[in-house]
C-alpha cells in the first residue's frame, strides 16, 4: 500500500512551517547543504502549505488544468546547514494577485535565517498560458497574507 505519511506543517500566525532534517543526500562532501538543495526545501514548503490549505497540485493539475511554476527567486544565502540539522521552512505571503503570488520563503536554524528567499510563483495552464489563480486559492493565500499583517 502506497500510503502517503501526514506533513508535519504547521499554519500559524499567518505563516506556513515545514520542519526539515537535512539528510546526507542533502550535503556535499564537507558535510554542508549543498545550495540548491535550499530550492527543493522551498519546494516542498510550497506545496505542503498547498495541501494544509486544501489545494493539492494533483487535484489542481487534474481538476483545473492548471499549475504554479517559478517565475522569479532570489536567494540570499546567510549561514550554511550542516548534516543532522533540523531547519525550518517558513513561508509567508507577500502579495497575491491574479495569475501570480509573491512570498519570502526563509530557511532557520533555532530561530536563526539561514537562507532567505523571495519567491514569485505564475499560474499556468499547462498549454503554457497564464491562467487565474482559482478562486479558493486565491481567497486562501490572501487569508494568509491578511493575518500574517494582522499579528505585527
Amino acid at each position: 500500500m502506497n500510503k502517503i505519511a501526514p506533513s508535519a506543517s504547521t499554519i500559524q500566525d499567518g505563516r506556513h512551517r515545514l520542519p526539515i532534517r537535512v539528510y546526507y543526500e542533502d550535503t556535499d562532501s564537507g558535510g554542508v547543504v549543498y545550495y540548491a538543495n535550499y530550492l527543493r526545501f522551498a519546494e516542498r514548503a510550497r506545496t505542503e502549505m498547498l495541501r494544509e490549505i486544501g489545494s493539492e497540485h494533483r487535484v489542481m493539475k487534474e481538476e483545473l488544468g492548471i499549475g504554479f511554476v517559478v517565475r522569479q527567486c532570489n536567494a540570499d544565502y546567510q549561514k550554511p546547514a550542516f548534516l543532522d540539522d533540523q531547519l525550518v521552512v517558513e513561508t509567508e505571503i507577500l502579495a497575491v494577485r491574479g495569475a501570480s503570488i509573491q512570498m519570502r520563503q526563509t530557511v532557520t536554524k533555532d530561530n536563526e535565517a539561514l537562507v532567505v528567499m523571495d519567491v514569485k510563483l505564475a499560474c499556468m495552464s499547462f498549454d503554457g498560458s497564464a491562467a487565474r489563480i482559482p478562486k479558493p486559492v486565491r481567497m486562501a493565500m490572501t487569508e494568509l497574507s491578511i493575518s500574517k499583517s494582522e499579528d505585527k
